[in-house]
């Protein structure tokens, strides 16, 4: 849900980065396309966003938490604590190469619903004719540079999360002590700050998947990859950018507040978990 949100902010981003020079800008983009194009292009490609985030969102913070339990089982409580960093970073890079299995092929059919809005009439349609025509593996090529963005992204976004959490409940009463709302608001507002470091970390990558995936690659994957990095070089790598920031970061904070409020509401967060045991 909340990523379809967002929709009209990453169609704006894919044309920026599929189409360099054509909008002066996110405002540009926003009022051009509109015009031009109708309004409804700005929801294309909805339905593989939303089934797509969907299924890496559910994996993505699900496996996340099962390696960092497994972690924190083979490390120890002292050398949990102590590498607790290392250990958010592992635990969120293994996630995030299960989750994304799930998310390329949904993320290649969504990107060329966006850059030729006549190839297919919506998700199924496109996803079966690049099925049909291109073949499995074209709706897998995008899956280096999805790694190379994801992965990096998820790292970003799960462990700088932890630490903005960590550094703020450090000037306020103990969590225990903490109103439901007041700890929604720290995830809401470290989902912002993680949101936007995990967009800047990723943008170069983010860039390459729509090019890729635009339309077909001759000559091999990584060749492909490297001609596109080649031709846009180090600017042109961070096109789309303030889009994507704002878009990245309010997704991040949407999904953090959704998910810490789940977890208020079954009584598995760690100051619950804890005061249970302590009545036990």
């Amino acid at each position: 849900m909340t990523h379809t949100a967002v929709v009209p902010i990453d169609v704006v981003k894919t044309r920026l980065q599929l189409e360099p020079g054509r909008y002066k800008g996110m405002i540009d983009g926003f009022r051009r396309i509109p015009a031009e194009e109708g309004a409804a292009m700005l929801l294309k490609g909805a339905g593989p966003t939303a089934v797509g985030y969907f299924l890496q969102g559910a994996f993505k913070f699900g496996f996340n938490e099962f390696f960092k339990k497994q972690f924190s089982v083979l490390l120890g409580p002292e050398n949990s604590v102590t590498y607790r960093i290392p250990m958010w970073l592992g635990a969120s890079a293994c996630a995030e190469v299960i989750a994304d299995m799930f998310l390329c092929p949904l993320e290649a059919t969504r990107i060329r619903l966006v850059s030729q809005p006549t190839f297919a009439k919506g998700l199924a349609d496109g996803f079966v004719k690049i099925l049909k025509n291109e073949g499995f593996l074209a709706l897998y090529k995008g899956l280096p540079p999805l790694l190379l963005k994801q992965v990096p992204y998820t790292m970003a976004k799960f462990s700088v999360f932890e630490m903005t959490s960590e550094a703020v409940y450090k000037v306020l009463p103990p969590k225990n002590e903490l109103s439901n709302a007041s700890q929604l608001t720290v995830s809401l507002g470290s989902g912002i700050v993680a949101g936007v470091a995990a967009a800047i970390i990723s943008q170069p990558a983010d860039t390459v998947l729509s090019k890729i995936n635009k339309a077909k690659t001759d000559g091999g994957m990584w060749k492909a990859i490297g001609k596109i990095v080649s031709d846009l070089g180090v600017s042109g790598l961070f096109l789309g950018m303030g889009a994507r920031a704002i878009m990245v970061g309010t997704l991040t904070a949407g999904q953090f507040f959704i998910y810490d409020y789940c977890k208020l509401l079954m009584g598995v967060t760690p100051a619950q978990l804890a005061a249970k045991a302590r009545k036990e």
